[in-house]
């Protein structure tokens, strides 16, 4: 399984990866928007699930799963933020608060993965 992580704060996106890694997934990483998309348009580079943080510099994190949902509409989204209890997290698309532990990363992840498909 291999996820995207979108995060703009290097040291929580490789912590991000590295649990994620632990955890036994592949993993590839942008730092924003611009970044993933290239990474999604490529129709090549095969994609389990994306997770992406909310607030990024280039746009938001709801704006980016939109149009990653048009090249890939069934590619599953996990919106990660600070501020979970106040996000509108489009349909069909799940929210991690952050910070999470590892064990309920891995749960959602998981339940996505199997859920969705």
């Amino acid at each position: 399984m291999q996820l995207l992580v979108v995060e703009d704060d290097e040291i929580v996106r490789m912590l991000t990866l590295e649990v994620l890694e632990e955890l036994g997934y592949t993993t590839l990483e942008a730092a924003d928007a611009g970044e993933a998309l290239r990474i999604l348009e490529d129709s090549d580079q095969p994609l389990d699930l994306l997770m992406t943080d909310v607030g990024l510099p280039d746009m938001t994190g709801q704006d980016l799963a939109m149009k990653a949902r048009t090249m890939r509409p069934l590619l599953p989204v996990l919106f990660a933020s600070g501020y979970a209890e106040s996000l509108v997290v489009p349909e069909g698309m799940h929210m991690i608060g952050k910070p999470f532990s590892i064990e309920k990363l891995r749960d959602k992840i998981q339940s996505m993965l199997t859920n969705d498909q």
